[in-house]
């Protein structure tokens, strides 16, 4: 007799990616997950609980997956003594590396706000790890704030998220085929952005 096959939760949520990346999140279904991987849907239920709980099981891997390309990025211009302009724009660039390695789990980041997909019903454990996920992205912020100008103030935050999340997301989300070199442009653009720091507060 054969025996069954075993279905790991990252396969799963491959899957899950895959057809949320389609398009239409009406689509992501228990069922057509099931269908999708040959999982039978009880055991998908069974792992994940219900479709929020998977929603933000996805969703936490991929922004966490993201996050860690953000800080190697970041890292290895540290390392090699590259300046805080050189390590935002790397974190910058990020999301076009992140594009090429996790295709389905960048386009689900870019396309769809958390908030959209996941809202009430998710338990503690999730909601904690979501909530530590985005204080990791604070820390990282008011670092490359924090390098470039010594501030940790809220303008210097958000240029520096501008520079890092709004405009990667902008120049590489949507299905529109750009003849532009899109990385070359969010290099200048970021750079432009730092040449001139933000206004003090009170200012």
């Amino acid at each position: 007799m054969a025996r069954p096959r075993v279905h790991d939760q990252d396969e799963i949520l491959d899957a899950a990616e895959a057809i949320l990346a389609g398009g239409d999140p009406a689509a992501l279904t228990i069922r057509a997950l099931a269908e999708r991987t040959g999982a039978p849907s009880g055991s998908l239920y069974h792992a994940f609980g219900s479709r929020t709980q998977l929603l933000g099981r996805m969703w936490l891997r991929a922004a966490r997956r993201f996050l860690d390309e953000q800080r190697a990025a970041i890292d290895a211009v540290q390392v090699a003594g590259g300046s805080a302009v050189d390590a935002t724009v790397a974190a910058a660039l990020a999301l076009a590396v992140f594009r090429r390695t996790h295709p389905d789990a960048a386009r689900v980041l870019v396309e769809y706000r958390r908030e959209s997909l996941v809202r009430e019903g998710l338990p503690a454990p999730i909601v904690d790890d979501l909530r530590g996920l985005d204080g990791e992205l604070l820390a990282l912020l008011r670092e490359l704030a924090e390098a470039l100008w010594s501030r940790r103030d809220r303008r210097a935050i958000e240029t520096v998220a501008v520079c890092v999340v709004d405009l990667p997301s902008v120049l590489f989300g949507g299905e529109r085929e750009r003849i532009v070199d899109t990385e070359a442009l969010l290099r200048v653009a970021v750079e432009a952005i730092l040449a001139t720091p933000p206004e003090r507060p009170g200012s």
